[in-house]
């Protein structure tokens, strides 16, 4: 497997994009709606799968297209080809407020594994699959289920991480616990597994969930603060409910205080 070798920038502070540079025959795969901007010049193309396995017959292209269906994503993918001479170069943004992560898939002996939805776009050649949990208790309760994303190759790869993000370099035997949403992804090195919270008071009012993910070493981990599973039900918390009205959120005097601040809304 040999994936084509391209430059890239990342712009941005909290919310970023990556611009790719693409030499003349180079390309790039990226999952829909992903895409900002590109140099003309470039062609796009939707194909079954990554594309990283062209040798295959159609029945192949379909049933490993297929095999995406299970992480909830489009069995196809679109691909961005230089069709001219000289550079030219394409921009692809997060989907929410964050962080752009270049992965190096060299680095990690060809393999890294990410959350469903982590993944933003990579050269042409890398391979874009599932990852099967072995593990009842991390399927059950791990918060991305049976299945991950894993992205397979000898190319960069870029996914995305909402909020802000940490990096943990972990060594053997070193154990991380986090909150099952805020994994953005690992190495294939690092085991991972979930852990029940424990006591009745932390499990009733705790407020954090029943389970904290277990991440041991040695590997690398990567760490979301604002999982987008978390903006979005805080979105929803605060959204009007029934009859139109807001929930006077941060006031205790509810809808007198939006009186009080100046907003007369009835």
């Amino acid at each position: 497997m040999n994936a084509h070798e391209i430059d890239y920038q990342i712009f941005g502070e909290e919310m970023q994009y990556v611009e790719l540079e693409l030499d003349p025959q180079e390309a790039v795969i990226a999952e829909a709606g992903n895409f900002m901007m590109m140099d003309n010049g470039i062609k796009m193309d939707t194909i079954f799968g990554d594309g990283s396995k062209q040798n295959e017959g159609f029945l192949g292209k379909v049933l490993g297209a297929g095999k995406r269906l299970l992480t909830g994503e489009s069995l196809f993918m679109t691909i961005f080809s230089n069709e001219v001479q000289g550079k030219k170069k394409i921009s692809f943004a997060s989907p929410y407020p964050g962080k752009v992560i270049p992965i190096d898939l060299t680095r990690y002996n060809g393999k890294f594994i990410c959350q469903k939805d982590a993944f933003l776009c990579a050269a042409k050649g890398v391979s874009i699959g599932i990852e099967f949990s072995k593990k009842l208790g991390r399927g059950f309760f791990g918060g991305e289920g049976f299945i991950m994303q894993k992205v397979e190759g000898d190319g960069m790869a870029f996914v995305h991480a909402g909020g802000t993000m940490a990096r943990k370099e972990l060594q053997p035997g070193e154990k991380l616990k986090v909150d099952t949403g805020c994994i953005i992804g690992f190495t294939q090195t690092v085991d991972y597994d979930i852990e029940f919270v424990g006591g009745i008071r932390n499990t009733i009012f705790g407020g954090e969930g029943l389970f904290f993910a277990t991440l041991t070493g040695p590997g690398t981990v990567y760490i979301q603060s604002l999982p987008f599973s978390r903006l979005a039900s805080r979105i929803h918390q605060a959204a009007p409910q029934g009859g139109g009205k807001d929930k006077g959120e941060g006031s205790i005097l509810g809808g007198l205080g939006d009186v009080i601040s100046g907003d007369n809304r009835f």
